[in-house]
Parts: C-alpha cells; structure tokens; sequence
C-alpha cells in the first residue's frame, strides 16, 4: 500500500469523454495536481457521450499538442489512452488512469455506453489502474461540480494508496446536490434502467428530409438499495468496482451440463 506522500511519485493520465476544454476535466486535473506534477491529459477534440469501448479502426487518429502534457485526439476515449500509452507516453507509461470528470452521471446501464467508462475500461485492458468520476445533473444543464470538487481529493487519495487485483476499475458518481448536502459514500453494484432510456426519435430538416435523434430518458425499474442507482438518487456518493472480465460464472455449471465436454451437436 502506498502512503500519501508516496503519490508524488505517481504519472496520472487523465481523459474524458466531454472534450479536451470541458470544465470537469480542468476541475479534475487542478485535484490531482494536489497529489502529483506529473499529470497527462489526453482527450478527444470534441464531445465523444456514448463512444463506449469503442476505437477507430477505419480512420486516421490525428493528434494536436495544446500544450507542455496536454494533447487533444480527433478520436474516441479508448483512442486517447491508446495514443497515450503507445504513442505520447510510451518511453515512461501512466501508473494511473482516471476518466472524468464526466458531465452527468454513468450509473447502472449507462455503463455500457459511457465513454468515460470506456477509457477506463481500455486502460484497465492494458493492466493499468483505472479510475471513472462522473457528476450526476439535470439533462441539459450546466453540471454542478460542487460535491466532486469537495469529495473527490480524499475519494482519490484513498483509491490511489491501496492495491487491487488487474483488470478492475472503480466507477464514482457524485449526486446533483450541494457539498453540504452528500449523505454519504456508499459501496454499491450497478442499478437497472428501465428499457428505453435511448431511443431514436423522428424529425424532419428544413428541407423536410426525415432524421431521427436520439432522446435520453433516464428511468429506473426500481429503486434497489445497494446499487448506484438507489444511492445518487438519496444524495449519496456512489463507488462501484467494475471488471473487463464479463464472464457471467454463475452460468457456467448450467452451461457445462447442456455442453459436456466432448460432446458434439449436429443437425441430422
């Protein structure tokens, strides 16, 4: 285990999915700076909500240097640790990766298609420690920054100086509430959305071409204590550890007993 003075010697790279110039990310880099000097930040040139783990594999990723650290990709996420770790930092890699500070929260499915959690996820594949800190809000509005600006230096000092096992990553979602009024920190699992929270709405353009756009409509099923969900929703603070490894093993005896080994299933 690292003691706190110990992660001034730590190389933290830093990417979002908002953009290169979001606020949450300059939040975030002026937290961590508190911690070290050695701060990367790599992040796409635009918006990229809902890239997922997705990486571009049928265009040419461009890089632009904005400035000494700091590197803007025409990409997604997973793109931007890829270039960090292979390309910009390859002689010296990150020993640390944290994605945000999203604007709006990544919790329960959203998982699946945050980008935030997609950068952590590429590089927790790559056998780094990866971190994701998303701040929930109300669609369409400014994020309010407050709660992660107030919790997250002692949330990251925690998960910084303590091991754990490859392949993990740690989602954080701070409430849409004012620092005074976060209930709390809660270990959670993730939650369940109801079906639909993305789905493709009609529209026509100016020259009555049909378009569709996609609507968010964040729902839940049902509120069940102890996931992400139920815990934002009650003010408090949400910390999930999340694995690459999707191997549902609890399925795994059934499966062997309808595919024994050896067996062989043909049509007649």
């Amino acid at each position: 285990m690292l003691e706190p003075e110990q992660l001034r010697n730590q190389r933290v790279l830093l990417v979002n999915d908002d953009g290169i110039h979001a606020e949450g990310l300059a939040l975030l880099e002026a937290i961590v700076r508190e911690f070290t000097n050695d701060v990367w930040i790599v992040a796409p040139d635009e918006e990229k909500s809902g890239a997922a783990h997705s990486i571009s594999l049928s265009v040419p990723l461009r890089c632009r240097q904005l400035g000494d650290r700091k590197f803007a990709i025409k990409g997604t996420p997973a793109d931007c640790v890829m270039m960090a770790v292979w390309q910009l930092m390859a002689e010296c890699p990150p020993t640390t990766v944290i994605s945000g500070i999203n604007h709006g929260e990544n919790l329960g499915d959203d998982n699946i298609y945050s980008g935030t959690t997609g950068a952590a996820m590429e590089s927790a594949v790559l056998g780094l420690r990866s971190i994701a800190l998303s701040q929930a809000r109300t669609l369409g509005k400014v994020p309010r920054l407050d709660a992660a600006q107030a919790f997250a230096p002692g949330i990251l000092e925690t998960l910084l100086t303590c091991p754990w096992e490859q392949g993990t990553i740690v989602n954080v979602n701070f409430p849409d509430v004012a620092a005074s009024d976060v209930r709390g920190i809660e270990v959670t699992g993730l939650g369940n959305r109801r079906p639909g929270t993305f789905r493709p709405v009609p529209g026509a353009d100016g020259r009555n071409v049909p378009y569709y756009w996609v609507k968010v409509d964040y729902g839940v099923s049902k509120l069940v204590p102890g996931t992400d969900l139920a815990a934002v929703k009650s003010d408090a603070i949400s910390i999930t550890p999340l694995r690459v490894n999707m191997t549902a093993n609890d399925l795994m005896p059934r499966f062997a007993e309808l595919f024994p080994v050896g067996a062989l299933a043909a049509n007649s």
